[in-house]
């Protein structure tokens, strides 16, 4: 009997180390999701190289005084010089238009893009947005190109598979996979923040900028922005959801251009939330003002509610609000929860463009002064509001803005862009001219 088990039991050994090799060695059935997923994918991926021209910067000091001077007479500035730096992206169409990251092409003199099979040619922007960090690029060639259709994010899963595709440090075609860890991640970049980004543990490194983040199914859900500086198994990217409002925004126009609402705010003080007998669990911004003929007042929005949650986000301040207005475009509607005379109340309200007669009210409201283009650059001081910020500290007619919080004010829609930032701050730094000298001054906003 015993004999016989043994004879049986390396039989089975036999047979189960058999199998074993079998398996390891069949390609069927190594063929994971992840595997088919990157066939499918992978075709579409592109990687980007850009070209800057950058204007040289001045000779450093040698540390003799007859070096210093004939260089700084005859060699004051180096000459420009051109940079380059690597993204990805991904075809999104059978026109050719790619999908990426704004900071990957922006300022870029050239754009050169290479397939997986070592394909390339160039590129040209068709539109960009810095507020949702997205671009879309033009294929410079009529050869007919492998593509993916943006699918959906609205059903994301946390703890969803997915897999990002890339090219980091310029390692084409790397794959790394992970799960979704969370959804409507607010994150802080380059002085912007971004509100609403997934974020994933799949492995995204600098150059992975643009690429598509896919779920299972093969879809295309995001495109991979950032990653998170000191920490590991952190990345971030855009919903497809919100990638594709700008998409159509971009092809369209060219632009993403600013929206509004209709609405002033102010933050809830304690003295507010007493007087106007609050629950606790109650907070967002309180409205104390409803703009005539404007998107909220169509939907029936009153001074004194208090916007709790703005597409399912929970309202802090007003300066939330409004840069979630930033990454908004003309027609999309969004909910407001409210509360309004004890009760909560959901109103949706369809977002439109900002008329341009608004932005120069903002800028007369918000900083207190009335501006006008001037044709060498910046913009002219008419006159300064009594009593405003820009009085208080000394504003006067005929000084010139040269820019604001970091940005030059070259045009009427740099003006238009800024002002509309300005929007929930309490302070602006400002860079004023008058006369011959430069200044930069801080102003108290309303």
């Amino acid at each position: 009997m015993r004999k016989a088990l043994a004879i049986a039991l390396v039989a089975t050994l036999m047979v189960g180390s058999i199998t074993a090799i079998a398996t390891a060695s069949d390609p069927f059935l190594r063929r994971s999701t992840t595997v088919e997923v990157v066939e499918k994918i992978g075709p579409s991926v592109v990687s980007i190289t850009t070209e800057r021209v950058v204007n040289g910067g001045p000779f450093r000091r040698t540390g003799n005084p007859f070096f210093d001077s004939f260089f700084r007479d005859h060699f004051e500035r180096r000459a420009p010089q051109t940079t380059e730096s690597l993204g990805s992206g991904v075809l999104i169409d059978a026109e050719g238009h790619i999908l990426t990251n704004e900071h990957v092409v922006g300022r870029a003199s050239r754009i050169l893009v290479s397939l997986p099979d070592g394909t390339e040619f160039e590129a040209s922007v068709i539109g960009a947005d810095p507020n949702n960090d997205i671009a879309v690029l033009q294929a410079q060639t009529d050869a007919k190109l492998p593509w993916i259709a943006p699918a959906t994010s609205s059903d994301l899963m946390v703890g969803e598979s997915v897999i990002a595709i890339g090219n980091p440090f310029g390692l084409s075609s790397t794959v790394t996979t992970g799960v979704i860890s969370a959804i409507n991640r607010s994150v802080r970049a380059q002085n912007r923040v971004y509100h609403g980004f997934l974020q994933t543990d799949a492995s995204i490194n600098p150059g992975n900028s643009g690429g598509p983040l896919v779920n299972a199914a093969g879809e295309l859900v995001g495109i991979n922005t950032a990653v998170y500086n000191g920490g590991q198994g952190i990345g971030f990217a855009i919903p497809i959801d919100v990638a594709k409002r700008v998409v159509d925004a971009l092809i369209k126009h060219g632009e993403v251009a600013p929206v509004w609402m209709g609405l002033d705010f102010q933050d809830l003080s304690p003295e507010l939330r007493a007087a106007m007998d609050l629950p606790p669990g109650i907070s967002g911004a309180l409205v104390n003002r409803v703009r005539k003929d404007s998107p909220a007042s169509r939907a029936n929005l009153r001074r004194g509610d208090v916007v709790m949650y703005l597409d399912e986000q929970p309202v802090d301040s007003a300066k939330f609000f409004f840069e979630k207005l930033e990454t908004s475009v003309d027609g999309q509607e969004v909910a407001l929860s409210i509360w309004r005379n004890g009760k909560k109340k959901t109103i949706d309200v369809v977002l439109e463009e900002i008329p341009p007669q608004h932005v120069a009210k903002l800028a007369q409201e918000i900083m207190g002064l009335q501006l006008e283009p001037n044709p060498a650059g910046g913009f002219v001081v008419r006159s300064v509001r009594e009593g405003s910020g820009a009085a208080q500290i000394g504003f006067q007619s005929g000084d010139l803005v040269l820019g604001i919080n970091g940005d030059s004010l070259t045009d009427n829609d740099a003006l238009r862009r800024t002002i509309l930032n300005l929007r929930g701050l309490s302070h602006a730094l400002v860079v004023v001219q008058r006369g011959a000298n430069r200044y930069h001054v801080t102003i108290p906003l309303v």
